[in-house]
């Protein structure tokens, strides 16, 4: 279901793409938003959250 595309960045993080049906992009965009702002918390941190929770969901 997910399309995943990987590139190498100077800062050792990758891209990863995922392929999503738009309203859960829009929920995924609102959320992030919220708990930056509410936390101060970086977009990236976020983003790591999810793929670890995402990881341990499914025991990888």
């Amino acid at each position: 279901m997910a399309e995943k595309k990987l590139i190498a960045r100077d800062d050792g993080l990758v891209e990863l793409k995922i392929k999503i049906p738009e309203h859960l992009y829009r929920a995924y965009q609102r959320c992030s938003w919220i708990i930056t702002n509410e936390t101060g918390r970086e977009q990236l941190e976020i983003m790591e959250e999810m793929v670890l929770d995402f990881l341990v969901k499914h025991e990888c």
